[in-house]
């Protein structure tokens, strides 16, 4: 895939960037061919900085996921999420621009007016392109997106059916620097085990709760230990009210246990083992507008 000189290697950074909810996490999963990201439906499921490494014949390429670049509510959690995003525009060898197909916002205008003032070059990505029921929108679609920018080059692909992910590839690997590699070859990303756990009991709240899941709720990590090819896990769900405790818990605990037994399945097919876990739902109120309770949390690592 890439050519190169014997000793070394096509290899850089590229940051996947857009507003929330068009299809960064996924496209990361599908390039990697792992998950290393969660995804859901919700906006602004990612939270963090996520880095995945994928390694190829003569080529290492780290993709860094970013949270979705978004307007609203001016709390501590979203000037996080925002300056983590906003941190990946800088650093890199080359920016992907990813949007919905489907649907351009006010959001994707204000993504490109930073990308304008990047140095990188820009790849811009239109995702969900399977969702057009009328495919013969598809080539005004990248006219009119491509006049928007110079952009280094348009690839139109859909993240959840992994189609054109080859071609985005190639475009790519034609804008990295040579060099060593950057990163051991087995390595898939920079997040430890840890990390992962409260991330996928955090998928899964977002999956069952949909609309009724508050924002203001995250989950950390309190005990995380191993015994051979066990695991025992204890995490602490934190939300803003009592009432959110009890939209969490569901009737009789069956919401929580349901999250829990769907994100340990998930745990023990990404870690390969057996996991035992332990949930509780615990209130503080205004977390989320509290900075030193999003640094104690991790959501300092910009």
């Amino acid at each position: 895939m890439a050519e190169t000189q014997a000793g070394t290697l096509k290899c850089g950074f590229v940051a996947l960037v857009g507003r929330p909810n068009v299809g960064k996490s996924t496209l990361l999963n599908a390039l990697l061919g792992q998950k290393v990201s969660i995804v859901t439906r919700k906006p602004q499921t990612t939270r963090h900085r996520i880095l995945g490494i994928h390694n190829l014949p003569g080529a290492q390429i780290a993709y860094v996921d970013t949270p979705g670049l978004h307007q609203g509510r001016r709390s501590a959690m979203n000037r996080y999420l925002n300056e983590a995003a906003a941190s990946a525009l800088a650093d890199v060898d080359v920016l992907v621009f990813v949007v919905d197909g489907g649907r351009w916002t006010e959001e994707d205008d204000a993504v490109l007016a930073r990308l304008r003032q990047a140095e990188s070059p820009v790849v811009l990505v239109i995702n969900k392109v399977d969702r057009l029921r009328d495919k013969t929108r598809l080539l005004p679609l990248i006219e009119r997106l491509s006049g928007l920018h110079d952009f280094a080059a348009v690839v139109p692909i859909s993240a959840e059916r992994r189609d054109n992910l080859l071609a985005l590839e190639e475009e790519l690997l034609q804008r990295l620097p040579e060099g060593p590699a950057l990163f051991p070859r087995d390595q898939v990303t920079d997040r430890g085990e840890r990390f992962m756990a409260a991330e996928l009991v955090r998928e899964q709240l977002m999956a069952s709760l949909g609309e009724e899941l508050p924002y203001a709720s995250t989950v950390e990590i309190e005990a995380f230990e191993q015994e051979g090819r066990l695991r025992r896990i204890a995490a602490v769900i934190w939300v803003e009210r009592p009432g959110q405790r009890r939209i969490v818990i569901g009737e009789g605990g069956k919401r929580l246990k349901h999250v829990g037994r769907a994100a340990r399945q998930e745990m023990e097919r990404l870690f390969d083992g057996r996991v035992y876990l332990q949930l509780w739902v615990k209130v503080r109120e205004g977390w989320s507008d509290d900075e030193r309770m999003l640094r104690s949390l991790g959501y300092d690592e910009v």
